[in-house]
């Protein structure tokens, strides 16, 4: 295939190994250069891939000092690609600085698709996947979790989460504390041999991972249901004035001065009104 100079943001698998894509491997086997995460970790893959090009090591304490480099050798005619120990890079892994970096500078950058563990997890999770919120890890210090946590209890689409295992009971403890009970969704070991896809209320989800300690091995991706959205429930003081108007006038001529002084759905009002008449006969 003909490369030209750019970065490359190439996925890789998240667990089983076929799950790459023929243009993915034909970049890594075409470009000048790959900068990886974890040179030791991405060496399996890549002996895997018969893949021989040369690596250099790109992570969160270099990744700064190493993008004008990178940059550099793109603009001199290089091709480089960008991959992480697992699925899409950036996507909480390193990648961001190079990548704006390039941007900045004008120089190509030229996105693979490929596996995500959030978009796989979701995709199977059965929760609304219309409009969701990717938060990634949470702090691992306990005031700064509960703080975004805090910040996420009126958050109505689902939330996806990133959590290791040594702290996934921990995160769990502290989303039943700050949102209650709400369904939430487990996978762990995504596309291995132990793949898990499991669904509960967070109470009972706790209870089911501390039953056993195999439930709680491998990386997680948590997907909890979002604040139930009430935008269509009437407020009381709407419900008062419609309650007061009914007892001298007809439900549909009190449904529609009620709507005309509060600027709501007639409708609304008038289903209301009916049910509540219903309930008193």
């Amino acid at each position: 295939m003909t490369i030209s100079p750019c970065l490359y943001i190439v996925p890789t698998p998240i667990g089983n190994l076929s799950d790459i894509t023929l243009r993915a491997i034909e970049v890594l086997k075409s470009v000048d250069c790959i900068a990886a995460e974890d040179t030791r970790h991405s060496g399996i893959l890549l002996q895997h891939l018969d893949v021989k090009v040369p690596m250099l090591a790109l992570h969160d304490h270099n990744e700064q000092q190493r993008a004008g480099v990178l940059i550099q050798r793109i603009q001199q005619g290089q091709s480089i690609a960008l991959i992480s120990d697992a699925g899409t890079p950036l996507i909480s892994d390193p990648g961001y600085h190079l990548v704006k970096a390039c941007r900045d500078a004008g120089v190509k950058v030229v996105p693979l698709p490929g596996p995500c563990a959030a978009i796989t997890a979701l995709s199977a999770a059965g929760l609304p996947t219309d409009r969701f919120v990717f938060e990634g890890f949470l702090p691992a210090k306990e005031k700064g979790k509960d703080d975004r946590l805090q910040a996420l209890a009126d958050e109505t689409r689902t939330m996806v989460f990133y959590e290791s295992p040594r702290r996934v009971i921990d995160t769990l403890t502290a989303m039943l504390q700050v949102f209650g009970e709400r369904q939430i969704v487990i996978a762990r070991e995504l596309t291995k041999t132990f793949e898990t896809l499991h669904s509960l209320p967070l109470s009972e989800m706790l209870v089911w991972l501390q039953e056993d300690d195999n439930r709680t091995r491998g990386e997680f991706v948590l997907m909890l249901a979002g604040k139930p959205d009430n935008s269509d429930e009437l407020p009381a003081e709407v419900l008062r004035t419609l309650t007061l108007l009914m007892s001298d006038l007809p439900l549909k001529k009190a449904a529609a001065l009620t709507a005309e002084i509060y600027g709501v759905k007639k409708n609304a009002l008038y289903a209301w009104g009916l049910e509540k008449q219903n309930s008193e006969r």
